[in-house]
C-alpha cells in the first residue's frame, strides 16, 4: 500500500531566486485571503502537516523577516502584513499541524557558518522568543523546524548535532511537548552503521525527514528503496527519531540549482512513493507552493503544469483509498 503525501513545505518567498522564478513575484502580492486559500488547498489533499521553510531570510546583500522580529525589516512590497499569523490561524481552522522555522538567520547559503556562529544563534534564539510570545497560543503550532541543513556525508556532522541539540533545548524551555523536525540531505551517502545509530540516539529531533533527492538529480526512484530500508533499520535500532521522507516533487527547467523549479509528472512521483512507502512513517513533499495548484484557485502561483499535478494527485488519492 502506497503512503499518501501527508504534508508539505510552505514558504512566503523561495530562498533560491532562480528556482522561484514562476511564483515568487506572485506570492509577494498575495492577500491574507489568498494565503488562507493556499492552506485550504493543501487541506483538500488530506495533508496534516505544513513545514514553514523560513521565518526570516538572509542573502549576501539583503535580509528580511516575515514577522515583526526586530532583527530584520519586514518586506515593504509584501501585501500580506502578518503572514505567519494568517498561516497559523487558518491552520487552526483546518486542523493542520505547523512546524515553525527557526533558521536562515545568517546567509542561507552558508550553512556551516549558520550552525556554528554565536551571532546567528543569538538572532535565532531572539526569534524563538518573539515567535512564541506572538504566536505560541495557536493550537496549530506543533513544533519547530531547523532549515540550516547539512549533508549527511556517511554520518552526521557533529557540529550539526550540537546545533540541533542547542536549538531544541532552547525552544523546549517554552513548551517541552513541541516536536522537532530536521530534513538533512545526503541520503544516498548515509552509512547506517553502529556510529550512525549512536548519533541518532544523541540528536534531539523527533522526526528526521530525509530528502529523497530525486528532483536535484542525485538519486533515481529505483535506488531510493535501498537507502530508506537501511535508514529504517538504523532508526529502529536507535529507537528514537521517527523516519520521515522529504520527497521532491519538482524538476528543473534547466541547470540544477540555477533554474526554475517545475512540477514533476505524477508517473515519476508514484515511483518515488513506491520506493519509500514501505519504510517511512510519513511522506512530506517539497513542495505544494508553486508546484501544485487547485483548479479555479484565486491563489494561483507557479507554472501551468501545477494544476495537472494537483488533479493527477487527487485522482491518485481516490484510486488508493
Amino acid at each position: 500500500m502506497l503512503k499518501p503525501i501527508n504534508g508539505t513545505w510552505f514558504e512566503f518567498w523561495h530562498h533560491n531566486r532562480p528556482e522561484g522564478k514562476y511564483w515568487n513575484p506572485i506570492c509577494r502580492k498575495f492577500t491574507d485571503e489568498q494565503w488562507r486559500e493556499k492552506v485550504r488547498e493543501i487541506k483538500s489533499l488530506n495533508m496534516s502537516y505544513i513545514v514553514l521553510m523560513c521565518t526570516s531570510l538572509v542573502y549576501e546583500d539583503h535580509a528580511e523577516s516575515y514577522f515583526n522580529s526586530g532583527i530584520y525589516d519586514f518586506p515593504k512590497d509584501m501585501t500580506c502584513k502578518n503572514p505567519i499569523e494568517v498561516l497559523l490561524d487558518e491552520c487552526d481552522k483546518q486542523d493542520i499541524k505547523v512546524f515553525m522555522s527557526v533558521g536562515f538567520y545568517g546567509n542561507w547559503e552558508k550553512t556551516i557558518d549558520n550552525i556554528t556562529s554565536p551571532e546567528v544563534k543569538e538572532r535565532a534564539f531572539k526569534a524563538i522568543d518573539i515567535i512564541w510570545k506572538e504566536f505560541g497560543h495557536h493550537k496549530s503550532l506543533y513544533g519547530w523546524y531547523y532549515p540550516d541543513e547539512t549533508e549527511v556525508n556517511g554520518h552526521f556532522d557533529e557540529r550539526f548535532i550540537k546545533y540541533v541539540n542547542e536549538y531544541s533545548a532552547y525552544a523546549k524551555q517554552y513548551d517541552a511537548t513541541k516536536k522537532i523536525l530536521v530534513a538533512p540531505y545526503g541520503t544516498n551517502k548515509v552509512v547506517c552503521d553502529d556510529l550512525y545509530v549512536e548519533q541518532l540516539k544523541r540528536i534531539d529531533a523527533d522526526f528526521i525527514a530525509y530528502q529523497d533527492e530525486i528532483g536535484v538529480e542525485k538519486s533515481f526512484p529505483d535506488e531510493t528503496a535501498a537507502y530508506y530500508k537501511a535508514l529504517k533499520q538504523a532508526h529502529d535500532r536507535a529507537g528514537k527519531a521517527k523516519l520521515w521522507a522529504d520527497m521532491e516533487v519538482f524538476k528543473f527547467e534547466g541547470t540544477v540549482y540555477d533554474s526554475a523549479l517545475l512540477p514533476a509528472k505524477m508517473a515519476r512521483i508514484k515511483k518515488q512513493l513506491e520506493s519509500i512507502s514501505p519504510y517511512v512513517d510519513e511522506v512530506l513533499i517539497y513542495q505544494y507552493i508553486g508546484l501544485m495548484n487547485k483548479p479555479g484557485t484565486t491563489a494561483y502561483c507557479g507554472f501551468p503544469e501545477s494544476i495537472k499535478l494537483y488533479e493527477d494527485y487527487k485522482k491518485f488519492l481516490e484510486e488508493n483509498k
